[in-house]
């Protein structure tokens, strides 16, 4: 555990505050995500950005395109995923300790941007659609390649000993080419290092990605335990979906270090690649400049909260957040007296899905529409008058 203490991020003039945020974590019995965190703690980043770390490799995010063989395009959109999840849960702390909760994205909140590389431009659509429940849906596209996904998430916090998140939601990796879907579950968490002050993020329990080809990929999440194990591990396999016996790739290792691909059951001698998700590079995301982005764009919106963050003002960081919050309930306010409801710019409910339809039950997936404000899908019509 001495990593933890190493990495501790409460200083010793916080370090009663920390306490006193524990105390209330631990006798609290709703939702956490309402419990306002000590201000030393908080991200200058609203969760609607979140969603950019789906595609950070867009190479990797287009590959499955380039392939004919529909076996081996659904181990790359395995491998995509799994490259996917140290930019999601472990890139903004790096060294262990540095997690930091992120701002609340208010209704109709925007993030919007593109990533420009050898692959085309691959462009990112973010945006708040609920707010209570709290839920960002996202769509991301590359032209050139014919690659899609779109999907939406909400969590759910509750304290056990430590934070536990439950990520309720989907994702929809598309292949128009080839006609192919696959619908991938979203993993749950939980903070760890709490008592030392310096949280981060490990995944537990399991995901599936489960494909219209007829191929699922099952992946086990575990970390480190009091006796054993490395943090981040996890074994993922794929096999012809209903055949969970019948392996054909497996992939395994710490997916914020590197991780192997093997043909069958993961025997060295079958060894196809090792990736390194250190060493790969990500490529930056392009977003307008402040002055040029919608006001509902998120860095606009929060620059002056952000900024607060930055010089650790709190009276500032207070104010300014107060004002974006007072403005939202009298929107919403407005809203109701004139018995009308927030237009989404780029996603719509939909009532029922072909995607869920088709493949949700080979993985006993339900997707809990009352817990995220119904099913959200990218709507086409919409964002074309954009």
């Amino acid at each position: 555990m001495s990593s933890e203490k190493e990495g501790a991020g409460v200083s010793a003039q916080n370090r009663g505050s920390w306490s006193a945020f524990l105390k209330s974590i631990a006798s609290f019995s709703g939702d956490l995500s309402s419990l306002t965190a000590p201000p030393f703690i908080l991200s200058s980043t609203s969760l609607v950005e979140f969603s950019s770390y789906w595609a950070e490799h867009p190479s990797i995010f287009v590959a499955p395109a380039q392939e004919q063989d529909p076996k081996k395009r659904a181990l790359l959109v395995l491998k995509w995923f799994l490259s996917t999840l140290k930019q999601q849960y472990a890139s903004r702390s790096d060294k262990y300790g540095n997690e930091k909760k992120p701002l609340n994205p208010f209704l109709g909140e925007l993030f919007l941007g593109r990533w420009e590389d050898e692959t085309g431009s691959t462009e990112l659509i973010s945006e708040q659609v609920s707010h209570h429940p709290p839920v960002t849906a996202y769509h991301i596209s590359n032209a050139k390649h014919g690659v899609h996904l779109q999907g939406y998430n909400a969590q759910k916090a509750s304290f056990a000993r430590t934070i536990y998140v439950k990520q309720i939601g989907h994702a929809v990796y598309s292949l128009p080419a080839f006609d192919e879907t696959y619908l991938i579950t979203l993993p749950n968490l939980h903070i760890e290092g709490l008592i030392f002050g310096s949280p981060f993020v490990e995944l537990n329990d399991k995901t599936y990605i489960t494909s219209s080809s007829g191929y699922t990929a099952k992946i086990d999440y575990s970390g480190k335990g009091w006796l054993s194990g490395k943090k981040n591990s996890f074994t993922a396999t794929l096999s012809p979906t209903g055949q969970e016996k019948d392996v054909l790739y497996t992939i395994s290792g710490q997916w914020n270090k590197s991780f192997e691909i093997t043909a069958g059951t993961g025997k060295k001698s079958g060894l196809m690649e090792t990736y390194d998700a250190e060493k790969s590079p990500t490529t930056p995301l392009r977003i307008a400049a402040l002055e040029e982005q919608d006001p509902m764009e998120s860095r606009r919106a929060w620059s002056k909260v952000a900024a607060g963050i930055a010089v650790g003002d709190m009276d500032i960081t207070g104010e300014e957040k107060s004002k974006i919050e007072v403005a939202q309930r009298e929107l919403r306010q407005k809203e109701r007296d004139e018995k009308r409801v927030w237009e989404r710019r780029y996603f719509s409910l939909v009532e029922q899905d072909q995607v869920l339809t088709q493949l949700a039950p080979a993985i006993g997936y339900l997707p809990e529409p009352d817990k995220t404000g119904g099913i959200w899908r990218y709507d086409d019509a919409k964002a074309k008058t954009r």
